[in-house]
């Protein structure tokens, strides 16, 4: 419902305060004094949802991820199906910094998402409601190409999802992983990724 409208995520980002992040949605009009706005106001990625729509076209995408990224030195965050990165990755790996939703949402496109996750490529573990996959089994084995790669969430409110998080999805990461590897996946990798250590 919010569209382009940034008010709602300025505001919440001015309650929230200095250790929140925000990630939003840009048309490719956005002028450059407006994303340093919302760069001073605490956004730190432009998303494109190309599995459900709601954000610019795909047609936009290299080059408002290296106009924001020269800019401000803002990511992308992909909400994409998995099983389309193959068609995507030639021009996935000419975008100068992103990251992708929900493990890919799809297990037929799983092996392409290590291949990304193996040149650098952060993976944002959330979303387990809507996966197709074991979500432990995907995060182990993301980690093992890359321990940098993954990022826990919770995809709070969980709209639209099959199923809303629940914190039996935090606890059992948590007492699979160990640890020195929760502690990596939990916080430090995404402290890292949104420049807040």
């Amino acid at each position: 419902f919010q569209a382009f409208d940034q008010s709602y995520l300025i505001s919440a980002l001015a309650t929230l305060g200095k250790s929140f992040v925000g990630v939003t949605q840009l048309p490719v009009s956005v002028t450059d004094e407006e994303i340093i706005v919302l760069h001073n106001a605490g956004v730190r990625a432009v998303r494109f949802n190309l599995y459900r729509g709601g954000s610019e076209d795909l047609k936009h995408l290299l080059s408002m991820a290296q106009r924001v990224f020269d800019l401000v030195g803002w990511h992308v965050e992909l909400y994409l199906d998995s099983s389309d990165i193959e068609l995507l990755f030639s021009t996935l790996t000419k975008l100068p910094s992103f990251s992708i939703d929900h493990l890919g949402l799809r297990k037929s496109g799983f092996n392409q998402l290590l291949k990304l996750a193996d040149k650098g490529v952060k993976i944002k573990a959330t979303g387990f409601g809507r996966i197709d996959f074991d979500s432990v089994a995907a995060i182990k084995a993301l980690y093992k190409v890359n321990p940098d790669s993954v990022m826990f969430a919770t995809d709070l409110p969980s709209t639209r999802s099959p199923r809303a998080y629940c914190d039996n999805d935090f606890i059992k990461v948590a007492e699979a992983l160990g640890d020195d590897v929760a502690v990596k996946i939990f916080s430090e990798n995404a402290l890292s990724f949104y420049r807040l250590s």
